[in-house]
């Protein structure tokens, strides 16, 4: 019974609030891209910031060590987009050497170079994406831990714990959507992805139920691998989009709508708590 439980609270903590999230935010993206930008990198700031690292501070681990895993995290996903880079770059080499000649006839260099432009502008966005597949799932799975040790405790402190994941999760995956969206191009893509990184919650739901005395000393260093992808994604993908020269109405509007990612996630996390 404990077990079916655990089931049903991680699926519904883990995929429900990315669901929830897509009707809450998709909507708005086609018209609004600027402003769930903001909303987006304000969400996961927030979420790393005032959620997953504090709690992962609050526990025995050694602050030294969290903390050179959290610059360890931001180094891989540093390196990670530079691999990307390199391996898409050495591509469109190939691909513009066999362009080159045949652009005498058509569009020649000018072709070349803006295909490059947008080739790279198009890698940004893939890397992003992938950043945040990897956060999620890695949060998610430290989510599954949490919902499982919470129903063996108690049934109905697993059922509290279950909706308080899913409430705190829908501001930040709004803003795992937002970046999906840009990475896939699709809305239907973007949910799926997140979606599917949303059903580790049950995995790690599983592996806590076998394995909870073991793991539960882990958990600290979950969410601070998470916290990582989330803070690298918005400071390295979302900020720099935003950073445009524009009117002064603009320009508040960017930072009221950042603030407000910031400030949903916060009450969220503590009506959730």
């Amino acid at each position: 019974m404990t077990l079916i439980a655990i089931l049903l609270g991680t699926v519904a903590a883990g995929v429900g609030s990315v669901w929830l999230a897509a009707v809450l935010g998709l909507a708005m993206l086609a018209r609004y891209t600027q402003h769930m930008l903001s909303l987006a990198a304000g969400a996961l700031m927030a979420t790393a910031f005032m959620h997953l690292l504090p709690e992962a501070f609050n526990s025995e681990a050694e602050a030294k060590d969290l903390f050179a895993l959290l610059l360890g995290g931001l180094v891989f996903f540093f390196l990670l987009d530079k691999a990307e880079l390199w391996h898409h770059g050495h591509e469109h080499h190939q691909d513009t050497a066999y362009d080159g000649h045949a652009g005498h006839d058509h569009e020649g260099h000018a072709h070349a170079g803006h295909g490059h432009q947008h080739h790279h502008h198009g890698h940004e966005r893939r890397s992003g994406g992938w950043a945040v597949l990897a956060g999620d799932s890695v949060h998610a799975f430290g989510d599954g831990i949490l919902i499982a040790s919470a129903f063996v405790a108690d049934m109905r402190l697993g059922v509290v714990t279950s909706l308080a994941v899913l409430a705190h999760e829908v501001p930040h995956h709004m803003g795992d959507l937002v970046v999906l969206q840009q990475t896939s191009g699709t809305r239907r893509a973007a949910l799926v992805k997140v979606s599917l990184a949303g059903t580790v919650t049950a995995l790690g739901g599983l592996v806590g139920y076998a394995l909870l005395g073991q793991l539960s000393d882990f958990l600290p260093y979950f969410l601070v691998a998470a916290s990582s992808s989330f803070v690298y994604v918005a400071l390295a993908d979302l900020i720099p989009q935003l950073q445009k020269r524009l009117g002064l109405r603009e320009t508040v509007g960017q930072v009221l709508w950042l603030c407000a990612g910031i400030g949903l996630v916060t009450v969220v996390s503590s009506l959730a708590h």
